[in-house]
């Protein structure tokens, strides 16, 4: 649970603006849970702007080809101390600090030839230079066979470690997989190489299901599609990719629906495009499925329906507090998914209509495994809703969802 600045800042944040984020964010979202907190992508570039990136990028490198932070940008980077002072003000709030990083080496690196920290090779011995990502002209790939790659991973979680990184998002990390997997495996070696718990969360999806037993063993969370963004299609279709998560899914162990892009978004450019029966329906989904939880909104900018939706315990239970998560085919434009709170004590239920007409939801008790009556509480509400014999249902608007808890 965290909050993350891609899905309002773009690439262009700046400390000021990280440090005022990060206050909020202590003072209205740490008590639910929600205490990771991230700077997206470009950190690194001084000229950053917007959701494109500079064809030529001269992006704040050390003498050992690392990214560091932009000082224009992160004023307290100054004489090399990184992302150091900046880890330690969200520490000092009770939070815990994430970076995103790209996989690879710095194409600025490998055309400066600089060394590798610790060995007596350079950039140029361990790049790929045909690996490059399609959409980031920064990194050129590493190409793991040979001398030296594994000391340049190490070399900036090393760096990360230092600064008092909690959580780095790894991208250009997932797709193509097979290709990818060989720094996968060298990002986490890294990691364990520095002692300190830094998870590790990839990026983007599509990561393949048939990976799975892979990407659980080499990261803590793992993207299941690209960029999710604030419309109606793409939250459908995440239904069907964390249903197809489901045996990867547990302690450890998580399949990424992505950020919440709710709130004010796009460098406060708009709100977000979600009806309210749509944000509901994505906070159900992703609580049942148990996706992390990573505010993308302008916190500056927080209003209070949005925080009554990210702050509802009674939800948040479900997304932190369950196991057995599953999906049950009721019928075509419906679905519904079940969970066992960890006391094991009654049945979580979540009731989602698909459609774009008002429709009755429900699913039979025996269904669920369920034998005999049971007592029906509205989690969203807040309220008892009495008992039912055979069968759970709820009205729902188009595009809604209800979430209960049997006992």
């Amino acid at each position: 649970m965290g909050w993350n600045s891609w899905n309002s800042f773009a690439t262009t944040i700046t400390e000021a603006q990280a440090r005022e984020t990060a206050a909020i964010m202590a003072e209205k979202l740490l008590s639910f849970g929600y205490d990771i907190f991230t700077v997206d992508i470009q950190w690194y570039e001084p000229e950053a702007s917007s959701y494109t990136y500079n064809a030529r990028p001269r992006p704040a490198m050390d003498a050992y080809g690392r990214m560091i932070p932009a000082p224009n940008r992160f004023p307290s980077s100054a004489g090399g101390k990184g992302f150091a002072m900046l880890a330690k003000a969200v520490h000092d709030l009770g939070l815990q600090f994430g970076i995103h990083v790209m996989r690879g080496i710095p194409r600025a690196a490998v055309e400066a030839n600089l060394p590798i920290l610790g060995t007596r090779y350079r950039a140029k011995d361990v790049a790929d230079i045909s690996s490059v990502c399609s959409w980031n002209p920064d990194m050129y790939g590493v190409d793991m066979t040979r001398p030296g790659a594994q000391a340049y991973y190490d070399s900036i979680f090393h760096l990360y470690a230092e600064w008092g990184v909690d959580f780095v998002k790894m991208d250009d990390m997932s797709r193509p997989y097979d290709a990818h997997a060989p720094e996968i495996e060298a990002a986490h070696k890294a990691i364990m190489a520095t002692g300190r718990p830094i998870i590790l969360s990839l990026s983007p999806g599509e990561t393949p299901v048939i990976r799975g037993d892979h990407v659980r063993k080499y990261a803590q969370m793992w993207r299941i599609s690209d960029d999710f963004w604030d419309e109606w299609p793409m939250l459908e279709a995440q239904f069907t990719r964390l249903e197809n998560w489901t045996p990867y899914r547990g302690p450890g162990s998580w399949p990424d629906a992505d950020m919440l892009p709710l709130g004010r978004l796009a460098l406060g450019e708009r709100n977000t495009r979600f009806t309210p029966d749509e944000q509901k329906t994505l906070m159900t989904l992703w609580a049942i499925a148990r996706s992390p939880l990573i505010m993308g909104g302008d916190l500056r900018h927080l209003d209070a329906a949005t925080l009554a939706l990210l702050t509802n315990s009674e939800v948040l239970a479900v997304n932190q507090a369950s196991q057995g998560n599953c999906p049950h085919f009721v019928e075509d434009g419906v679905r519904a998914w079940s969970a066992m709170p960890e006391d094991g004590k009654g049945r979580y239920l979540a009731l989602f209509n698909t459609g774009d007409k008002p429709r009755e939801v429900g699913i039979r008790l025996r269904d669920l495994g369920i034998d005999g009556p049971v007592a029906v509480r509205d989690l969203w509400a807040g309220k008892a809703l009495g008992q039912q014999a055979e069968r759970v249902s709820a009205m729902l608007p188009p595009h809604g969802a209800g979430l209960y808890r049997l006992s």
